[in-house]
């Protein structure tokens, strides 16, 4: 019997989507754990002292739990768009650092104590900078999506879900155009099914799983 990696995630989490687009692009097909953030099963706490998604651990018991890590991993494994082409570790590390920390303020005020409108402005100015890029190309790093494009758009998609009728009124057409392409895309649309939270003892769910369209 194989034993396949096992990944826990969580479905909304930006940085579980990345993870499961390089997985589900690479064709690595997973145990999949969805995660009950509130209610951390006891096995993602013994694999990881972060105990935070994503982390996949391997057959041979290696664990990773970072999610770039885990998209270089997936993509090294086989990378049939040549994703690791299309790379920019400067511009993810925007994203992750200043971008993310304005994101999660504009996002959750009351959490941090923080004024929206200030962190959503400083976030703007990020989505220009991208805009700009993407009126060159269409993609961050050339005509085709890279790991760069999926390493940020969880992350874009999450500040844009924040004020939707906001979002649509900005100034960014080639960064709505680009948001919109990559969630209408088949490839987001496998990775964002829907599965209950992962208990001990529940039969495997395997990730990627059949096409979207017959999981009903």
């Amino acid at each position: 019997m194989v034993t396949l990696p096992v990944l826990y995630s969580f479905r909304r989490c930006p940085y579980a989507m990345r993870a499961r687009l390089a997985l589900g692009v690479s064709g690595t097909t997973c145990e999949l754990r969805e995660v009950k953030l509130s209610d951390k099963p006891a096995a993602l706490c013994e694999a990881s002292t972060k105990a935070t998604v994503p982390v996949i651990v391997e057959p041979g018991g290696r664990v990773i739990d970072e999610s770039l890590d885990i998209m270089r991993w997936a993509l090294g494994r086989c990378d049939p768009d040549s994703w690791l082409e299309r790379d920019d570790p400067a511009l993810i590390a925007v994203n992750d650092g200043p971008f993310k920390h304005d994101l999660d303020r504009y996002k959750y005020p009351d959490r941090h104590g923080s004024y929206a409108a200030a962190h959503r402005s400083a976030g703007l100015a990020f989505l220009a900078e991208l805009n700009a890029r993407l009126a060159e190309n269409g993609q961050l790093c050339g005509r085709a999506p890279g790991l760069a494009d999926m390493a940020i758009v969880p992350f874009v998609r999450q500040f844009a879900a924040t004020d939707r009728t906001w979002f649509a009124a900005q100034p960014l057409p080639h960064l709505q155009a680009w948001l919109a392409g990559h969630l209408n895309s088949e490839l987001f649309a496998t990775i964002m099914v829907r599965e209950k939270p992962w208990k001990a003892g529940d039969a495997p769910v395997l990730f990627p799983g059949p096409p979207p369209q017959i999981r009903r």
